[in-house]
């Protein structure tokens, strides 16, 4: 871009909005960039030509002056227009924008009309973002007339907006074509095998770009989200399905329709690939945006009779049921393909259709973007993701997440995703288990003691259960603990699914680890209260005192749910074990310090259980039905996980069994690899406006639908054959 062609060639480029040729423009008219920031490919672009050419980029917050000639004044500025007064004295406007917004408002004589068009599809095909630049000869007279109204709608205190629209509509017509503007955007390394992985992951990719439908088209086959035996569906084939659904489902309610529960059918047979490729102007009909004519809003605004405010209100309700209608019918069928593709959109119409699947769905949302146009998308999302670059950081200050590159997301949702997803459910579902253990005691305990307000603890192991006792273990485990190794877990993407299906923790399982629970609680009371009834200890004396058994459940509790944490984790640390056998031995050190006779001295009402701890620990008797009752609570666990893992084995079981396997196939896939050397290849596309700039991070690789050269095939044989005579 930026070359000097002959003759009614132009130097286009970006976020200049106007080119630098000597046929219509002389250098000397190009003495003003508006531009809060660069703000895209073009913006990146625009400011390295326009340094090249020997424009100074001094500001990035207000309108920024690029003098070449003093005597120049500037009229108005602001994007995506510009109005200047030439050193002859005349007006023109500059405009830039998309193709179909720019040829609806061209005069009917413009020469290189067609051929614009031709190089628009010839840039397109090759996944170059295009831009239309135009200009216009104003007349003083009419200028004046035209500010004025301009200014009356800036003040305005009501419908600004609007106001603004309808000024700008007037000037902006019968526009002169100057040429076009191709950009490549490349696509980063890994972006096709990051999108991949997600759709095995059982994710469903939307790309909301504002780029023309071809280079959309382009784009999807790039990334791998459109294959050659995909079939796509363009807004005329959606019209037709949703058109037929609305149809079958107003025949099949009539008048009854609230009544009549609804029937979701497929849109598409079973099988097949399918993809949707949608226009912003498609998407405004789906949602509703059109502008309602002038006749009709003055109508229904002022109703004059009781009459017509029923009609107006009766046909609200239809109009926005028939929304929420199709609304709903679009997202279904846009759910049954693998990948959907909106082009040319608005910020707005992005931040809309997030919106949709976030109501119709509820499905969690996650928007990833890079520039200023994504920061809509991104807030409206839950999960908003912003790449960091040389396109501004609005995306990274209004997201959650922020990293440079796009392959990186496949990290974070596969594998620190599903990690967070897996340690919090093991969390919720232990934390419910031990307190329903530790609480449930007491309930048990109320039938023996005249369901009084006795506890069945001391009252200082009651304070310290959860701070000290058995709170570290399971805050480890959900800071550490995985199932399958980060490698693993990228190579396996399905092993996902298990989150979006809410299988680690549902109803099922809170109910499981309530009884879980429930159980712990009367092994640990029963047993114990079993052990102690008739018992006589080695000195003649009987041990069963309210204290001695207060301490002997205490105790068969701390170990229970300790080991309990540890048959829970699946990745085992220093820290871990530290933490599982520290707590037990913290809570034993506590408690005789708790008993000794030092501290009864000091604080007497407080520490009541004076000698208690050494004089029932000593006796054996104790120790063995701590040890029974932790082997009756701990063994049937062991056993029905032994038997879930051999009899129905998850997928994250298997891999763990086939680990070391699948180790070694990872390392002799390494030593295997062979290098083919001469093979340049090339990646020109655009990973729909996540790219963080022109800087080394954007690589090379293969370009679209490349078709296989004779060397290719030649160098793949021979590496074929190499392999097989190796093998064999």
């Amino acid at each position: 871009m930026g070359r000097q062609l002959l003759n009614r060639r132009w130097q286009l480029h970006g976020w200049l909005i106007h080119n630098v040729s000597s046929y219509f423009v002389s250098p000397s008219e190009l003495f003003c960039w508006t531009l809060e920031e660069p703000q895209g490919r073009e913006g990146a672009a625009g400011e390295e030509f326009g340094e090249k050419r020997g424009y100074a980029y001094e500001s990035k917050s207000d309108v920024h002056f690029l003098l070449r000639n003093p005597t120049i004044t500037l009229l108005l500025a602001f994007l995506p227009l510009l109005l200047v007064r030439t050193p002859e004295g005349n007006i023109r406007l500059y405009c830039k924008g998309a193709d179909t917004v720019i040829y609806e408002r061209l005069h009917r004589m413009n020469p290189t009309k067609q051929e614009t068009q031709d190089a628009l599809d010839i840039f397109a095909s090759e996944t170059l973002r295009t831009l239309c630049l135009c200009y216009k000869e104003i007349e003083e007279k009419e200028f004046q007339e035209w500010n004025k109204k301009f200014m009356a709608a800036s003040i305005a205190s009501t419908n600004r907006d609007e106001a603004l629209d309808k000024v700008y509509e007037e000037i902006e017509k019968d526009l002169i074509l100057l040429g076009a503007t191709a950009i490549e955007d490349r696509l980063q390394d890994g972006v096709p095998e990051t999108i991949s992985k997600l759709s095995k992951a059982d994710i469903k990719i939307w790309v909301l770009t504002g780029d023309k439908k071809e280079t959309a088209e382009n784009i999807g086959f790039a990334c791998e989200l459109l294959t050659e035996d995909t079939t796509i569906c363009y807004g005329e084939d959606i019209n037709a399905l949703l058109h037929t659904r609305m149809e079958n489902q107003r025949n099949r309610g009539g008048v009854y329709a609230k009544f009549v529960p609804p029937v979701h059918e497929p849109f598409f047979p079973t099988g097949g690939n399918r993809a949707l490729i949608i226009t912003g102007s498609w998407l405004n009909e789906i949602l509703l945006e059109k502008k309602t004519k002038k006749s009709n809003i003055l109508k229904l605004k002022f109703p004059r009779t009781e009459e017509e405010r029923r009609m107006r209100t009766q046909s609200k309700r239809r109009l926005e049921a028939k929304k929420e209608q199709q609304q709903q019918n679009f997202v279904d069928l846009a759910c049954e393909c693998s990948a959907v593709i909106c082009c040319r959109v608005t910020p707005k119409q992005k931040a809309m259709v997030v919106d949709l699947v976030k109501r119709y769905k509820k499905a969690i949302t996650l928007a990833i973007g890079d520039g200023a146009n994504d920061v809509n998308m991104i807030k409206t999302a839950h999960i908003g993701v912003g790449i960091s670059g040389q396109e501004g950081m609005q995306a990274v200050m209004s997201s959650d997440y922020s990293f440079a590159q796009f392959r990186y997301l496949q990290r974070l949702l596969l594998v620190h995703g599903r990690w967070s997803y897996i340690r919090m459910c093991k969390f919720l579902r232990y934390f419910f288990y031990k307190n329903f253990a530790f609480t449930l005691v007491h309930f048990w305990y109320s039938f023996f003691n005249g369901y009084s307000a006795q506890t069945a603890y001391e009252d200082w192991f009651i304070t310290l259960y959860n701070l000290l006792y058995s709170s570290l273990p399971v805050l480890l485990m959900g800071l550490l603990d995985q199932d399958v190794s980060d490698k693993l877990s990228l190579r396996f993407p399905g092993l996902y699914v298990v989150g979006q299906r809410d299988l680690l923790f549902n109803y099922r399982r809170f109910f499981v680890s309530l009884l879980h629970g429930v159980l712990t609680s009367m092994i640990l009371f029963f047993i114990p209260l079993g052990a102690y009834l008739q018992t006589v200890g080695q000195d003649g004396e009987a041990p069963s005192d309210y204290q001695s058994f207060a301490v002997t459940i205490a105790s068969a509790l701390i170990i229970t749910v300790n080991f309990q944490i540890g048959l829970d984790t699946s990745y085992w640390t220093f820290v871990n074990a530290f933490s599982i056998f520290g707590s037990i031995a913290l809570y034993f050190g506590i408690m005789f310090d708790f008993h000794s006779a030092g501290i009864h001295v000091l604080f007497p009402s407080a520490f009541q259980f004076t000698g208690t701890a050494s004089n029932a620990l000593r006796q054996p008797y104790i120790w063995l039905t701590i040890i029974l009752t932790v082997a009756v609570c701990l063994l049937p666990v062991i056993a029905i996980r032994f038997l879930s893992m051999t009899i129905w084995p998850s997928e994250s079981d298997k891999i763990q069994k086939h680990r070391k396997r699948l180790k070694a196939e990872e390392q002799w896939k390494r030593r295997q690899n062979v290098f083919r050397r001469g093979m340049s290849t090339r990646r020109s596309a655009y990973a729909f406006s996540h790219q963080p700039g022109y800087a080394d991070l954007i690589s090379s690789g293969r370009s679209i639908r490349k078709k296989r050269s004779p060397l290719d095939g030649v160098i793949a044989d021979g590496t074929a054959e190499y392999r097989r005579t190796v093998e064999s």
